[in-house]
Parts: C-alpha cells; structure tokens; sequence
C-alpha cells in the first residue's frame, strides 16, 4: 500500500474508531459493503450481522456501514486490507486493481442461465476458493464468499434485439478494459462514465443505455430516463466477500466454524433475497411507468451477443496473464458455459 493510501486508510480507521466509542463492550466486527440501505448488499451484512450476534450469543457485535459512510469501493477494500476493517464487500468490477484475475467475472455469457447452477459453483467451487482464493490472500485478503445481486438488465432509449441495432448507440460503462472491450463487441459505443453522471447523462442523452441489475435500476430511477428493459443474459452481478486475511487466521476454530455456518445459512438467504428484491423492483417500475417495454431476448436473440463477444475471454487472458486462462476455462466448465 502506498503511503497516501495508508494515510487514508489511517484516518479513515481514526473515524471508525471514534463513532465506535471508547465503552468496554463486546467485541467488534465492521462489515463495509457498496450499496444503499435496503439493496442486496445491504441485506446480506444485515443478515451476517443477524446471525454473528446470535450465534456468539451477544459477544460479537457487528456494525455495517453502507456506501459512503467510510469512501468509495476502492476505500473499503483498502480499510479491509488494512485491518480497520473486519468484512467488506468488494465487486470485480473494481476489485480487479487489487486481484486481477477476478476480472474473468467480467467475461460475457460466463454465468449459467441457471440460478441453481450459479449458486452452487460461486458457493463452493474449488476454482474459487482453492484457486482464485490465493491471489486474494497475497493481498492480505480472505475470500469469504461470492454471490450474484440479479441479472444486469440494459435500461436503452432503443429497442435492442441484435447487435447491429446497438450500432451508434452510447453505451455507459464503468472504466475497465473487458467492460469496455465487451460493449464493442456487442455493436454499442462504450462511453466510461462516473455513477453519479449517468441519470443525468441519459436524461440529456449523453448516453443512449446503461446496465445494472433492475433493483438497481429502480433505486437510481434509471428507468425515468429510458424506455426499454432489456434482458440479454450476458451477466449476472456478482460481488465478493472479503475479510482482512491476518483477521480471519488469527481466530479461533470455533469463531471459524462458526463463519462457515453462517455463510452457509447465507447462501440460501441472498438467491432467495435478491430474487425477491430484483422481482418487486420490477413490478414497481412498471407500476410507475406503464408504458416501459420489457424485453427478454430468445436463445437465438442470445446466442448472436455470445458469439460476437466470444474473443473477450481470450483478449481477458492476453491482458491479464497469470493462471487466468485456467481459472477462466475450469470456471466455463463448471457453469457449463464452455465456448
């Protein structure tokens, strides 16, 4: 860690500490995740800190922070691998600064169609937690766990069925090479844009679409300033679980044994709960707008967006080097999504 970032992981930790209080009381986890209260981050940590609480009978308390109230992703990952925090979550689409290879989540069409396929490989494939796990720990980070928060949906101004119908279309993406490289290969114009710019940027059509799962979608308003919902297949949006990896070691196998149930018992909560919360996110938006049109693409439509973004997992490898080639391939045949 640079000296700048260690200054700011120190000061963000200092702040920490003080809304912490000075009061002897039970031990203290902080779990930092990137949502809003109420979004599929924030139910997991709610939930952990649920069933922490319960489990050690009162001698563990866990505080969740939501986004912003410590800085931006990239903050709580460093507070993370600083020790200031105990729990983080950490997407790929940022986490890939500080462990390359997850990047490979980025890939289209990587994911199942099938959610109890999903489930199972990003709960407990060896791929993940005995291969990617080690890049993690080199960073002085424990992968907890993995899991998808919904489908990403293209909120466009344009109906889209095929990648020729993208052409000429600004498409908002977050600054990262596979993301950007994946939206040409769909046929759109990738614009990098700040989160904060995008409703803005749609309703003054400096970009024309952006892609989110639908809970999000709804949270953002997104839909106000577009027309179509579009549902392609191409991505789940999968976050991580991460834990200061001198932390998790330094507990004792009881505390562990107890980890490993909780995210157990969370594995079935958080498909369960994202389900539910992506589903009544898009009832809601079709109640507040009407005439919004929503659109599931067919095998075929899909088939022609995974064949043009075929070379991204390829280009991914070129990119990144390490043991992503074989990350990427046992992952494909464990989803069952083998090119």
């Amino acid at each position: 860690m640079s000296l700048n970032k260690l200054f700011k992981a120190t000061l963000s930790a200092a702040a920490i500490f003080a809304v912490a209080g000075t009061a002897a009381q039970a031990e203290e986890w902080k779990f930092a995740h990137e949502e809003s209260p109420g979004d599929v981050q924030d139910l997991y940590a709610q939930e952990f800190k649920r069933l922490v609480e319960e489990k050690t009978n009162g001698d563990v308390t866990v505080t969740v922070y939501t986004y912003g109230q410590l800085g931006t992703e990239n903050d709580i990952t460093e507070l993370t691998t600083a020790g200031a925090v105990q729990f983080s979550n950490a997407s790929p689409g940022h986490l890939g600064t500080f462990v390359p290879e997850i990047q490979v989540f980025g890939v289209p069409y990587l994911l199942s169609q099938d959610n109890e396929v999903n489930k199972e490989v990003l709960s407990s494939s060896p791929t993940i937690y005995e291969g990617l796990s080690k890049d993690f720990e080199s960073k002085g980070l424990k992968l907890y766990t993995m899991y998808p928060e919904g489908e990403m949906v293209w909120t466009t101004k344009k109906k889209v069925t095929q990648p020729s119908e993208f052409d000429g279309v600004k498409f908002r993406v977050m600054t990262s090479p596979i993301l950007i490289e994946s939206y040409e290969s769909f046929g759109a114009d990738p614009v990098a844009l700040p989160w904060g710019e995008v409703y803005s940027g749609l309703q003054t059509s400096v970009i024309d679409a952006q892609v989110n799962p639908i809970f999000f979608i709804e949270s953002a308003k997104f839909y106000e300033v577009t027309d179509y919902l579009i549902y392609a297949g191409q991505q789940q949006y999968t976050t991580t679980v991460v834990s200061n990896a001198a932390f998790y070691e330094g507990l004792s196998d009881e505390r562990k044994e107890m980890l490993k149930e909780v995210k157990s018992e969370l594995d079935d909560f958080i498909y369960e709960a994202q389900q539910k919360a992506n589903a009544e996110a898009l009832d809601r938006i079709k109640k507040a707008k009407p005439e919004i049109e929503v659109i599931r693409l067919n095998d075929e439509q899909r088939a022609a967006f995974k064949e043009a973004s075929a070379g991204i997992g390829d280009s991914l490898v070129k990119e990144v080097g390490g043991d992503t080639e074989e990350v990427l391939k046992a992952l494909r045949k464990e989803f069952g999504t083998e090119m």
